[in-house]
């Protein structure tokens, strides 16, 4: 009774059950939800944003925000991409990976460097890189939209399996890159469950002052929150671009809010110290379909805007009221 209790005051299963009222809607109206190439659609289309949402839920918890996360992963991708086709590059795609996380990390590590180290606003900070980034691809490297390197092609094109709808007669492809998506959600699930590095990005968010007196090197800490993400955005650009089949400098940029509201919406709290990579996927995946599946129910395109804007209002909504009676339970306890 007592962890029904507990469940219920989170946000996964609310958002968990809007995810099924929505999916047997659109199945009842449209028969085509449930398909196989429908789904595999919906899961090619969560990797890009559920890649951004982990980095983007970790800051948060830490109690930051940052904003620049697709200009570093359009940077990275941009100038990998142009260094491997200026040196006609045809090895393996592992090196484009490489160089890009590596261009995210040294991006990362700004945004690290002033927060942590100069103490500045994140939200300021990571404005003001974002611009710096996309400035300097924009107007120094002259960016516009080119081919991707035969790895990358290559890599693109590699598929798990398809699924065929006989009824529609289409077909879609289940991308390879699903697996680094995985790979990004067991490898940051562990960091957060069983490392003393994920209990401090917990206690940061909770009460910085209380971390530092624990013992919790709160400067490495966040050095290490915003490296990460910069090297994961890094990753996430080539990941793009390889599905994309072209190197295209804009397309991620104003993919920001909406992350950031997808993690929200799981249950991670604004303010930081709560959040949970299931919450965060299930965040991401609710706004997936809102904005690719309402067509099926014969909802316009433009439509799906104001129901996306409706549920993101709702959701976070909803997470601040949970918030704000916790610390009112909190605070009477303390009373009693």
């Amino acid at each position: 009774m007592i962890s029904l209790k507990r469940s219920l005051r989170r946000s996964e299963p609310y958002v968990a059950g809007a995810i099924l009222l929505l999916s047997i809607l659109i199945q009842v109206r449209s028969g085509q939800f449930f398909t196989g190439n429908n789904l595999v659609d919906l899961a090619r289309s969560m990797v890009v944003p559920a890649l951004f949402s982990i980095g983007a839920m970790m800051v948060i918890v830490s109690g930051g925000i940052d904003v620049s996360f697709p200009a570093i992963a359009s940077l990275a991708m941009y100038i990998t991409d142009r260094v491997l086709l200026s040196s006609n590059y045809s090895g393996p795609v592992i090196l484009a990976y490489a160089m890009a996380a590596g261009l995210g990390l040294v991006m990362g590590a700004i945004n690290g460097i002033l927060i942590a180290g100069f103490r500045l606003p994140t939200m300021v900070v990571t404005l003001g890189t974002s611009s710096l980034f996309i400035g300097f691809m924009q107007g120094v490297l002259a960016a516009s939209e080119t081919p991707v390197p035969p790895s990358m092609l290559a890599h693109g094109k590699e598929k798990l399996f398809s699924a065929y709808n006989a009824q529609l007669g289409l077909s879609s492809d289940m991308p390879a890159q699903i697996l680094i998506l995985l790979g990004a959600l067991v490898l940051v699930f562990l960091i957060l469950r069983y490392t003393m590095l994920g209990r401090g990005i917990y206690a940061i968010g909770g009460d910085e002052t209380s971390a530092q007196r624990t013992g919790f090197n709160v400067a490495k800490i966040k050095m290490f929150i915003y490296c990460f993400t910069g090297a994961l955005a890094g990753v996430t650009g080539v990941v793009r671009a390889s599905m994309m089949m072209n190197a295209h400098p804009t397309n991620l940029l104003g993919m920001e809010m909406t992350v950031i509201a997808a993690v929200v919406l799981g249950g991670t709290r604004v303010s930081g110290g709560v959040g949970t990579l299931t919450g965060t996927t299930l965040g991401v995946a609710l706004l997936t379909i809102l904005s690719n599946s309402l067509i099926l129910i014969g909802i316009p395109t433009f439509w799906s805007r104001v129901f996306t804007g409706a549920v993101i209002v709702v959701g976070t909504g909803v997470t601040a009221w949970q918030a704000i009676s916790r610390q009112r339970r909190v605070a009477a306890r303390r009373t009693a």
